[in-house]
């Protein structure tokens, strides 16, 4: 593992005040999402059967299947990599996987596992990357890296891929940090605004010939829920003037790129014809570019869906803004930001995971039904 690219951007010290104290995505996990987006079928969790549960039955339903080392106190002194390699033989045996990945925890870490030592003592002959990580980096991209490098050396992904993706990964966690969910020490979670109060003033304007725009900005699979606001605002009012944005450019790693075929794909079908604009892995870095379409659009009001907390305030300066996002944490930053309306899709992501057709949302729903 390359110390250089996990190290944390702040080192702990006593005199220096706690950057957050609310909990933050895990690197183990933000590790297991990125194997599968690299069509990865198996994961191997090195660690106890509970590390990373509810992710990992999760994932489960979108195409990768994860199993557990179960390691318990006699290998937290002895070791574990005898059962590592027992696992490893089950899976290829069992399961025939295209390529299996052995994720890191805690505990690996701690008794000093070498993961791919474990690999080549298995035996087995489908192709598999150790992914050294554990839950102690405070940044979930550190988790992202540590799957994309190794990835990159077994040649899954060119080596131009991964050096991109430490570019978007960069800029997804300074925008975090800036005006996200990280911006502040704590946060206190909120279901943000009625939908139906939201939904009828957005389809009133809709309705009065004000120019307005509808943009998508979501991050990878949440796109098949945040795509259908934009269905919904063609469907509750087909002749408003409005023009679509959506962030389905195709770039990224492979479930990234079909997913998004797959949206604008439906979009089209549906009606929705909206200019691309990045791609779904570029989220935190693409509001300039969704800025300067503001700029040249000049809308009275904006439908912005996904992270909008991407486009920076002072490009929606006297534009009615109606947000949306899956964050709870996310709704007093986009209010003290001066979004007029801020709603949250509950339990958007498990409703996202392992499907391909956009998912009816609960404002899309709400606007619809006011048609």
């Amino acid at each position: 593992m390359d110390d250089a690219i996990h190290e944390p951007s702040e080192k702990p010290c006593s005199c220096k005040p706690m950057r957050y104290v609310q909990p933050r995505p895990s690197s183990i996990v933000a590790a297991l999402y990125t194997l599968r987006d690299l069509n990865v079928e198996l994961a191997i969790l090195h660690g106890p059967s509970g590390c990373s549960f509810k992710h990992a039955r999760l994932l489960e339903e979108d195409g990768l299947r994860v199993l557990t080392t179960s390691l318990g106190d006699e290998e937290f002194i002895f070791g574990g990599q005898h059962i590592l390699e027992d696992v490893l033989r089950y899976a290829e045996k069992e399961f025939a996987p295209n390529r299996i990945a052995v994720v890191g925890t805690c505990v690996s870490m701690i008794i000093g596992e070498d993961l791919e030592a474990g690999i080549e003592a298995s035996g087995i002959k489908t192709p598999a990357i150790g992914v050294s990580i554990h839950a102690g980096f405070r940044e979930n991209t550190d988790g992202v890296l540590a799957a994309l490098k190794p990835a990159a050396k077994a040649g899954w992904i060119p080596e131009e891929e991964y050096e991109r993706q430490k570019i978007v990964l960069a800029a997804a966690n300074k925008n975090e940090r800036e005006r996200g969910a990280a911006c502040k020490t704590y946060i206190a979670p909120s279901r943000g605004d009625l939908k139906h109060v939201a939904a009828a003033e957005l389809l009133s304007l809709l309705r009065s010939g004000k120019k307005g725009m509808a943009i998508m900005n979501a991050k990878k699979e949440t796109a098949y829920m945040f795509a259908d606001h934009l269905c919904a605002v063609h469907e509750a009012a087909p002749e408003a003037n409005v023009t679509f944005v959506a962030n389905l450019e195709n770039r990224g790693l492979p479930k990234v790129r079909g997913d998004a075929a797959a949206i604008l794909s439906e979009l089209n079908s549906r009606g929705v014809h909206p200019e691309l604009i990045g791609a779904l892995d570029e989220y935190g870095g693409n509001g300039i570019r969704i800025a300067e379409k503001i700029a040249e659009e000049k809308p009275d009001f904006i439908l912005l869906t996904g992270v909008p907390h991407a486009v920076k305030p002072e490009a929606l300066s006297g534009i009615t803004v109606f947000s949306i996002t899956n964050g709870p944490r996310q709704v007093t930053p986009l209010k003290e930001q001066g979004h007029a309306h801020v709603m949250v899709e509950v339990d958007l992501h498990p409703k996202t995971l392992g499907v391909h057709n956009i998912v009816e949302s609960e404002f899309g729903a709400v606007l619809r039904s006011l048609k």
